[in-house]
């Protein structure tokens, strides 16, 4: 997760935890990373102007003060649930941090009666999924796809083998319930799709990407379409 994304989610993480504020290590364990980098972050907020509150000692921690809301949102019951359903079946869909956080940020300023028939109905509503790939790897392939910077990934095939590759992130594509990474894969200079679940280790280099776009993936087949529009072209496998 790149730090401004970081920065995102901590503010939302703060306000959600309320009058009772969170602690650092709490903090720490949700994103991930050290203390001494959450101290950083809300030092970097505070800066920044969010009015971020701190009590010291045993206890403590960090919060934001209640003027912090967003504006009323309408939503009926049913549209909240959706809401959930979706980022919760989609848990390990490209930027679904971000997404789940939205999500809560919505639910959060629903009036106290929508919110309760939300919570009844999302209750009559499960999701059982696989992990997602840990959330070092994620933020990488999402950095790297929006800054559109040279991926070198460790990558484990069908039949046991792994690869060390540089590739080129073009798109994210869902198929069958599974995501894949499509890039330009410089070991086999053609596009290949990379199954997110394999991937092992996953680095953004300072390389750029160069020209390929997402017309060298191909045409999809009728049931597809970008989260944009519809798109058309042809799927080329691993190797």
């Amino acid at each position: 997760m790149r730090r401004v994304e970081r920065l995102h989610a901590l503010t939302e993480m703060l306000r959600r935890s309320g009058p009772r504020g969170c602690t650092a290590d709490r903090l720490a364990a949700e994103f991930g990373v050290s203390v001494r980098t959450v101290k950083r972050d809300i030092a970097a907020l505070e800066s920044s102007g969010a009015p971020v509150w701190s009590r010291p000692g045993p206890g403590g921690g960090y919060g934001l003060a209640a003027r912090a809301t967003l504006p009323p949102v309408s939503l009926s019951p049913a549209q909240a649930v959706a809401l959930l359903a979706a980022v919760s079946a989609a848990h390990d869909a490209p930027y679904a941090d971000l997404a789940t956080a939205g999500v809560r940020k919505i639910l959060d300023v629903l009036d106290p009666v929508t919110r309760r028939k939300a919570d009844e109905l999302a209750a009559r509503v499960w999701v059982d999924a696989p992990p997602p790939a840990s959330r070092a790897i994620r933020s990488a392939l999402e950095e790297a796809m929006a800054e559109q910077r040279v991926l070198r990934i460790r990558y484990g095939a069908g039949d046991g083998g792994t690869t060390t590759r540089d590739v080129e992130p073009i798109m994210f594509g869902s198929r069958g319930g599974r995501w894949y990474l499509i890039g330009w894969c410089r070991l086999r200079g053609a596009v290949r799709w990379f199954r997110v679940a394999r991937i092992e280790r996953a680095d953004v280099t300072a390389a750029p990407c160069g020209d390929h776009g997402v017309d060298e993936v191909g045409t999809p087949p009728p049931t597809a379409r970008s989260v944009r529009h519809h798109d058309s072209g042809e799927y080329t496998s691993v190797s």
